[in-house]
């Protein structure tokens, strides 16, 4: 857990401050999901660069009516504004094209191209959004979830800069508490939307766990083979795409 949370919130804030500058931008966009990790972000943005400066956007596709709300009620909180983009036929759209080009040889590698279709679309419209207004796109991704894999290359774990991707679950949620994210969202059961399991129902183990084997390298015997085999499996995703290096003769 985070020993100065007070310091280590001024030090995030500063960062974002200063990286926006750096880059000649002139503020950010966050996808809000609705959910604790996007709402500590937004949070940790509006207090870094004013609520002026901050486009929240909630993108739904084929997705519960409570997130869009509990977007809303982020996007309240903090007074930025929420925009409200339906990705839903945009992905009907693309999924009827290409299945009238190509037929998955394994029933399970065409359901897992379709879910990660829908955070392609989404961080498609972030960019689309953030180049209009000279923004950035803001991350969201957090610690446990990079070790893992449990994000989608190009989608959601695509971003200009990411101002929780070091720290785990717990201290996401620690920062979210200190910064007043609304307590529904903080005690909501982190799921990616896409489906109606959780996230740790999907994974396999807990987040808990997932820091655990971070902070000390082991946790639950069992746990820990899941979270390792995740971790070698979706290396790819946590490296800059290979360069072959020519030979100069």
């Amino acid at each position: 857990m985070i020993k100065d949370i007070k310091k280590e919130i001024e030090e995030i804030t500063k960062w974002i401050k200063n990286y926006v500058k750096g880059a000649n931008a002139e503020g950010v966009v966050v996808g809000n999901s609705g959910g604790k990790d996007s709402a500590t972000v937004i949070a940790l943005a509006q207090k870094a660069l004013g609520k002026e400066n901050v486009v929240t956007v909630a993108m739904p596709c084929n997705s519960k009516n409570s997130d869009l709300e509990d977007a809303e009620l982020v996007a309240n909180k903090f007074e930025v504004p929420l925009l409200k983009i339906d990705l839903t036929e945009t992905y009907k759209t693309l999924e009827n094209e290409i299945s009238k080009q190509i037929k998955s040889k394994e029933e399970w590698r065409d359901k897992e191209a379709k879910i990660n279709a829908k955070p392609r679309l989404r961080m498609t419209t972030l960019y689309y959004i953030a180049q209009n207004l000279n923004y950035l796109v803001i991350g969201t991704g957090n610690k446990c979830e990079a070790v893992v894999g449990y994000t989608t290359k190009w989608g959601d774990g695509a971003s200009d800069f990411n101002p929780i991707g070091d720290f785990t679950v717990e201290e996401v949620l620690q920062i979210g508490k200190y910064l007043g994210v609304p307590e529904k969202i903080i005690s909501k059961a982190p799921s990616d939307g896409l489906g109606n399991l959780t996230d740790e129902e999907k994974l396999g183990v807990t987040y808990k766990q997932i820091a655990e084997y971070i902070e000390t390298g082991k946790t639950e015997e069992k746990a820990m083979e899941i979270i390792q085999k995740k971790e070698k499996s979706s290396k790819h995703k946590r490296e800059l795409i290979p360069v072959y290096k020519r030979n100069i003769h």
